[in-house]
């Protein structure tokens, strides 16, 4: 009998940049896919791949209320009687709530849990925040209760902190240093001539670090450093941590920053780029990260969970203090002015993405965790 996996993320774009692989290798294996997702314009890149797709209409990531969770939970509840997936897998934080708790009352057989960072609920402070963080943590609770489970984490620190609160056993537990990266794909560039481009590629929002990095490039022009700031990426309305529009010509106009809007070609827009830039408040394990090692690009990167992890310290690229647009600057102005230093760097970063972030080891460990939890089914 043909095993089916359904893979439940909250859009459709996420789905393909970081979970594709796996569900390639997958159907190669005779797995039937199948996708719960928000649907964007990507239906039919989705179909042409031979998967089936179920659109989540209630899966609006802007909205946090308890009766758009409910009917969340219901719309799933009736996708997975429909299908009888033998494993799903859950991807981000809201798939992993509410389509745990819906797997537990459904009676899915088998679970994979994807956590790919904490999230702004981690990050965000005051009294709000601590009530919503609290509700959040019970209902991991609820979510992981699953009997037939295993949690993919993307660092130690986020294993520590959820598996405290959640009361989670080891046994349940694996580390997955985040989606991987097609070696072939990202290939080593060398570092190009002209005026240095410093690159932070990623959704443009607060809590990615993308101010300081405009106040990081307004002190070094006032310094009198020569270098072009850009940025990859795109404002994300549903997410409320987004910067607005507004805000990016403003930086524009002023010449601090060039706006590259999103860059479908990122091996591309690495191998432009002299320095990879991500001065992010929190993650899982940053992909724009592992692609920039494989390409061969020095980075420099914040000293908090998922950023620190994702380099070698010293050797690929620096670590800086988080929402310090001053020690920011420093890095970049000392690496900036030592080429020779970000050629070794950009070396040895080739060097840790081909030993630790290659997209077919994180495929095959995932085949190995669907393969145990369907035999223990």
């Amino acid at each position: 009998m043909k095993h089916i996996l359904l893979f439940v993320v909250n859009v459709d774009w996420f789905f393909l940049s970081h979970r594709l692989p796996i569900a390639l290798e997958a159907q190669r294996r005779g797995y039937q896919i199948h996708i719960a997702t928000g649907l964007t314009d990507r239906l039919d890149e989705l179909q042409s791949y031979g998967f089936v797709v179920h659109p989540l209409l209630r899966m609006d990531r802007s909205s946090a209320g308890l009766d758009n969770a409910w009917h969340t939970i219901i719309e799933l509840w009736r996708i997975y009687k429909a299908v009888q997936p033998s494993v799903v897998h859950l991807v981000t934080i809201k798939p992993v709530l509410l389509g745990g708790m819906a797997a537990r009352i459904a009676g899915v057989p088998a679970m994979v849990a994807a956590i790919s960072g904490l999230g702004f609920v981690f990050v965000a402070s005051g009294a709000k925040a601590t009530v919503r963080r609290w509700l959040v943590e019970m209902l991991y609770r609820l979510a992981f209760g699953h009997r037939n489970l295993k949690v993919i984490f993307q660092n130690p620190s986020d294993r520590i902190s959820l598996a405290q609160v959640t009361h989670l056993k080891d046994c349940k537990i694996e580390i997955i240093r985040g989606s991987g990266v097609d070696l072939a794909q990202f290939s080593y560039t060398p570092i190009p001539q002209g005026t240095p481009v410093v690159l932070l590629a990623a959704r443009l929002l607060i809590d990615k670090g993308v101010r300081e990095f405009a106040d990081a490039a307004r002190l070094l022009k006032l310094r009198g450093v020569v270098a072009r700031f850009c940025l990859a990426g795109t404002v994300d309305p549903a997410n409320p941590a987004s910067l607005t529009d507004a805000e990016l010509a403003q930086w524009a106009a002023a010449g601090v920053i060039e706006l590259w809007g999103h860059c479908a070609d990122m091996q591309s827009a690495l191998s432009s780029a002299h320095l990879v830039v991500l001065p992010s408040y929190r993650e899982g394990l940053p992909k724009v990260l592992m692609e920039a090692a494989a390409c061969g690009r020095a980075v420099i990167t914040t000293d908090v969970p998922g950023c620190r992890d994702a380099i070698d310290s010293g050797i690929t690229g620096m670590l800086v203090p988080v929402r310090n647009a001053e020690a920011l600057a420093d890095a970049l102005e000392e690496l900036l002015n030592d080429p020779a230093r970000c050629q070794a760097m950009g070396n040895a970063g080739r060097a840790l993405a081909e030993r630790a972030f290659d997209v077919r080891q994180v495929v095959a460990l995932h085949l190995q965790i669907y393969k145990e939890l369907i035999e223990k089914s």
